[in-house]
């Protein structure tokens, strides 16, 4: 069959290597894709979000799936627009429509939804631009940390956890009266702060059955021992040490379960990837929050994990037949560690030459922020490269990681040399 994959990121490229190893594939496309996709495919110049040039690559190339990688095309309603147009409505879309994309597009919604149908979270308020004084109060009668999220799309960068009360006020005020994230923040949510190691499970649905992929740990500050600014995410670990046998019995009982459940309940089709965000409160599960895609750079850690065909999955997810379906996964560790362009997540600069990529052994290098020049290959982004390896241990799993991670070279390249300190 031939394959598109929407998206030009490390996950990507992470979907692009797994698919090409597919017995099922005849061709694959990305569109846009990266210098790393079009190592295993061929790239189109076209934007994740511009629909009506999907449709006619679709068209002319005889396209049967379409996988999503990011978030935003989702919100907007991809896959509602293949299923409106006769000519398109029998091609498969690998994520939810606009309804069930509502579980990331809004922080309220996912909350209400969870709350509604009994799936263990932080207790929360929201507040509008017009109940601002409101909120001001609401903060005073709240345990620090405060915790406040913006209720749309922020590219990762709508949260704000502070300590002190003042400046958690500021920070709702800039978020509300001031835009601080656009539309995103013109609304805005607070919650009980939760205590626990974070991680992430990911399940793959076609509204009825389920499969339950590797869980990852991913670490989003800048700094090393988790300091600094928050990133979309510098590095990832899978399996996830403590997440053992029980919690993640508890997980599929508490969490997964009900919230297919809950979809269903709610009439919402969800023929996709649930991406959610836990925390391992004492043993007991809490979600922090639900996205509607696989996270990145997760998907790095959890694609070379899966030995099973994954377009069979996707094949099945589209038949409406995933329950026929086991999913075969290796118990070895993978870690990736992300490079990223000097001065990420602030202001960088791009067009950097990158070298020493045929120096790396034993890693699998996830193109992430690069581009083709010529017949070299430049920086593109701010995470610019994830170097996956996967090993007995995470001890020798990491050690190639930064072998590799050194051998790559760009000006300005930084990667975090602690990923996974907490975990050892």
């Amino acid at each position: 069959m031939n394959v598109l994959i929407l998206g030009a990121g490390g996950r990507e490229h992470a979907f692009s290597w797994k698919i090409a190893q597919s017995k099922k594939l005849t061709k694959l496309f990305i569109a846009p894709g990266n210098a790393g996709t079009a190592q295993v495919g061929t790239n189109v110049a076209i934007a994740a979000d511009d629909f009506p040039a999907i449709k006619n690559l679709v068209l002319k190339e005889n396209i049967s799936l379409v996988i999503v990688g990011p978030e935003d095309p989702l919100v907007k309603g991809v896959h509602d627009f293949f299923l409106a147009d006769p000519q398109l409505k029998n091609v498969p879309v690998i994520g939810p429509k606009k309804d069930g994309a509502q579980l990331e597009g809004s922080k309220e919604f996912s909350k209400k939804f969870m709350i509604k149908h009994g799936i263990p979270t932080a207790a929360y308020a929201s507040f509008t631009k017009e109940q601002l004084a409101e909120g001001l109060k609401y903060l005073e009668t709240v345990k620090p940390p405060y915790v406040l999220k913006a209720d749309g799309l922020a590219a990762g960068k709508g949260v704000v956890i502070l300590d002190n009360v003042k400046d958690a006020q500021q920070e709702l005020t800039d978020m509300l009266a001031h835009a601080k994230f656009g539309e995103a923040s013109s609304k805005v949510v607070i919650e009980q702060f939760l205590k626990g190691i974070e991680l992430s499970v990911f399940v793959l649905t076609d509204g009825n059955g389920y499969v339950i992929l590797p869980e990852a740990k991913d670490y989003k500050r800048i700094g090393e021992g988790d300091t600094g600014l928050n990133t979309g995410g510098m590095g990832a670990i899978s399996p996830v040490p403590f997440a053992k046998g029980d919690f993640l019995k508890k997980v599929e009982e508490r969490v997964v379960k009900p919230t297919i459940a809950g979809l269903k309940k709610e009439g919402i089709d969800y023929k996709g990837f649930i991406f959610i965000g836990l925390m391992n409160d004492g043993g007991d599960p809490q979600v922090i929050e639900y996205n509607v895609r696989m996270g990145d750079p997760e998907t790095e850690v959890v694609m070379p994990r899966i030995k099973s065909d994954i377009l069979e999955l996707f094949e099945a997810v589209g038949q409406g037949k995933l329950s026929e379906k086991k999913i075969e996964l290796d118990d070895r560790t993978c870690v990736t560690v992300m490079l990223v362009a000097g001065g990420y997540p602030g202001d960088y600069e791009k067009g950097k030459t990158m070298t020493g990529f045929e120096t790396c052994e034993g890693s699998m290098l996830f193109h992430a922020g690069t581009k083709a020049d010529g017949d070299k290959v430049v920086t593109n982004g701010g995470r610019v490269l994830a170097v996956s390896s996967i090993a007995p241990t995470m001890k020798e799993a990491l050690a190639n990681s930064f072998a590799n991670a050194q051998k790559i070279k760009f000006e300005g390249k930084y990667y975090r040399k602690d990923i996974g300190f907490d975990l050892i």
